[in-house]
């Protein structure tokens, strides 16, 4: 009899256990659905999203006049030679791809084999209190701690535990914790605010 009691007494308890991990799984916290939506990587460089400003090399084998670097437009279209103006804003680098591939098939190139990649990605911007607030360019694994080391550090008045950060694409400001390394994404806006003394 004491033994059954004992082991029925931490049922309740497991159950409790169970409804947290349920409740946490359902509803991951805005810092952490940000970052998993966003990661480029160079691990994973297919899934990279483009977007204006950034800059793509396009290969098209055979066919060296088309072959080159080309910016995404603030509209979100890129022009290249034969195929004329694509829209590759929200495109992956093999969706673009298929893309040019689909345009230059059209009578223009016999069975074109064509390769994307990113040349160089779009800048990141960073304001408030920094020495030299602006535009700066973007590199695989940087974080918001690089970024403003690259604007000359945090001016006197800076608060140096959290950030305003603004997702590519994303609607509002997110703030972060500086007490561990906060990713940066090819076009972020990142604010560091006032501390109020």
């Amino acid at each position: 009899m004491r033994r059954r009691s004992t082991g029925n007494a931490g049922l309740p308890f497991l159950l409790f256990l169970a409804f947290l991990t349920c409740i946490d799984a359902g509803f991951p916290s805005p810092a952490l659905a940000q970052t998993a939506a966003l990661p480029p990587s160079a691990s994973q460089p297919a899934t990279y999203v483009l977007g204006s400003n950034d800059r793509i090399r396009v290969k098209v084998y055979g066919e060296p006049e088309i072959t080159g670097e080309y910016e995404i437009d603030n509209g979100g279209q890129v022009s290249v030679p034969l195929a004329g103006r694509l829209r590759a804003a929200g495109l992956t680098t093999r969706q673009l791809e298929r893309a040019i591939t689909s345009a230059l098939s059209k009578g223009i190139v016999r069975d074109p084999r064509v390769n994307v990649e990113i040349a160089v990605y779009r800048p990141y911007y960073i304001l408030g209190e920094v020495k030299k607030s602006g535009e700066y360019p973007y590199r695989l694994g940087l974080t918001v701690m690089d970024a403003v080391a690259s604007a000359g550090g945090f001016t006197y008045r800076a608060n140096e535990n959290k950030v305003y950060l603004r997702r590519a694409g994303g609607g509002g400001e997110e703030i972060y914790g500086l007490d561990s390394p906060v990713p940066v994404f090819p076009g972020d806006n990142i604010r560091i605010p006032e501390r109020y003394f």
